[in-house]
């Protein structure tokens, strides 16, 4: 055993930090109500004020008691007015379903591997980088992928393509339909997205068709703007919502894989047949005041970034031809630091509408110190967990979910369901915040106040995020979900380098 000096020494930088801890704590709750602490002695005055020191106010200003209270009346109304006139609608999201593939359709890293080598002619090699990828990925053994790449031998068709997003598009709002008893003769507005697939007719048509909506429906498909096209969606759904009054909006988010399997030799473009998943979600958004009560969730902000200005960040995801005029999707090696930078760009302007005064004022004085007065003094990084209750970054691989962890100093608990998802179900691309959001759900975590971060990327570059706060607990007993019958399993421990797959 050491001395008690050195004990002391020991115990010393922990209790200074745990002594840090608590006065930021301090700080910031005496910032968050320095308003009402101002605001505090002008309403004890206020309190002393009796009816004929009110009176004598009016008096010194040539007023009678009844025609100041007039003039009083008639400024609030003409402000309060003004403020709903002006206000945009508030947009409610009622509710959301993600799509739950038969277990027919489960690929494990085995059956990659085995179809893997029937649908192209591979070298031992490339077998091996592609086994490589696959026991990295943090992915588990209850994947799914289409129909048509599990056939034996694998073909890829339009028809079969079509297929697969019916099955999906179709599985997963028939079950929000279900959910949300809404007439589809009452959905005024259609946002469907998909970045690969985009067939004539369109996929909003596709929906259109299949529900029977109505002929005046202002209907969209998103094309080509990859794993962060879901927020795009929702924004754009947003926007419509508040030009337009008591309607709703259906968004569906989804992508397909059947035709877009890259049979070439190219490593950066081998890849992405690695990561991507079958999978999509369906959601359904309203601006009805009459259903803010059962709504789950109201939008409080969307916001998108984006870097194509930048030719190094348009061009890190890109689909093109190889050398031998195989088509694929083609990862650069630039692709962690633009997302890096994307992501820092989309955050430092998303904190002055989330984050406490306590911590704007902290990274307001870090940038003066560090660009105004050349202090050597390390870049502020605000705490996001302050402002979120629950926060969903889009499962698009383990090592941007590592940095970003890193980076914005997450708990585990706070990853847990972008780490789960990615386990579970893989990359599906631009729905899986949905899947990340309905794992909160079945966890029984939600409760009414909290807000909730949904955060996405994609090629372009962009970067996009969703702030959302719950209208109400939501009761995971009464969910249908795709985590509820399978929810005690997780979350799983996942290791740093998954097993060798079997021969």
């Amino acid at each position: 055993m050491g001395t008690e000096k050195d004990q002391a020494r020991n115990l010393g930088p922990k209790t200074h930090s745990v002594k840090l801890k608590y006065v930021k704590l301090g700080y910031h709750y005496l910032i968050s109500n320095a308003m009402y602490l101002f605001l505090l002695p002008i309403i004890i005055a206020l309190g002393h004020l009796s009816v004929e020191d009110i009176a004598q106010l009016f008096q010194q200003f040539d007023l009678g008691l009844v025609s100041g209270t007039l003039v009083c009346t008639a400024l609030t109304v003409c402000l309060v007015t003004l403020y709903f006139s002006w206000r945009p609608r508030d947009v409610y999201l009622l509710d959301f379903s993600c799509f739950k593939p038969d277990p027919s359709l489960m690929c494990n890293r085995e059956t990659f591997m085995r179809q893997l080598a029937k649908a192209a002619n591979f070298s031992d090699e490339l077998l091996k980088f592609n086994k490589k990828i696959i026991e990295r990925s943090g992915y588990g053994q209850k994947t799914y992928a289409p129909k048509a790449a599990l056939e034996d031998p694998p073909v890829a068709t339009m028809w079969k393509c079509r297929e697969e997003v019916e099955m999906v598009v179709f599985g997963a709002v028939d079950e929000l339909l279900a959910k949300t008893r809404v007439n589809v003769k009452d959905i005024g507005i259609l946002v469907v997205n998909c970045s690969l697939f985009n067939p004539t007719p369109s996929l909003s048509a596709m929906v259109v068709n299949r529900y029977k909506l109505r002929g005046n429906i202002l209907s969209y498909s998103l094309g080509g703007m990859g794993c962060s096209a879901g927020i795009i969606a929702v924004d754009l759904a947003k926007r419509l919502l508040q030009d337009q009054a008591n309607t709703y909006a259906l968004v569906v988010s989804t992508e397909a894989m059947t035709l877009n399997w890259y049979g070439g030799t190219n490593k950066s473009m081998l890849i992405t047949n690695c990561l991507f998943r079958l999978g999509g979600a369906a959601v359904l958004l309203t601006n009805k005041s009459s259903e803010r009560r059962r709504s789950k969730y109201q939008l409080m902000h969307t916001l998108r970034t984006h870097k194509g200005g930048d030719d190094k960040s348009y061009r890190c995801v890109m689909q093109q031809e190889d050398d031998d005029g195989h088509i694929g999707v083609k990862l650069s090696r630039d692709l962690l630091p633009v997302a890096g930078g994307a992501i820092k760009t989309n955050i430092t302007m998303l904190g002055p509408l989330v984050l406490p005064i306590s911590e704007q004022i902290l990274f307001l004085a870090n940038v003066v110190g560090r660009r105004l007065l050349r202090m050597k003094i390390k870049q502020y990084v605000p705490d996001f967990k302050l402002a979120f209750e629950h926060i969903c970054i889009h499962a698009g691989g383990r090592a941007v979910l590592d940095e970003i962890e890193k980076n914005l100093d997450l708990t585990k608990w706070h990853m847990e369901p972008s780490r789960m998802t990615l386990y579970r179900f893989g990359n599906t691309s631009s729905s899986s915040l949905w899947y990340e959001l309905a794992y909160t759900e079945a966890k029984g975590r939600v409760r009414r106040g909290d807000r909730v971060w949904q955060i996405a990327f994609g090629s372009g570059f962009k970067c996009n995020s969703a702030v959302w706060r719950a209208n109400r607990s939501v009761d995971p007993a009464k969910e249908t979900n795709p985590w509820i019958d399978e929810i005690d399993e997780y979350p799983v421990i996942v290791p740093e380098v998954q097993p060798v797959l079997a021969e």
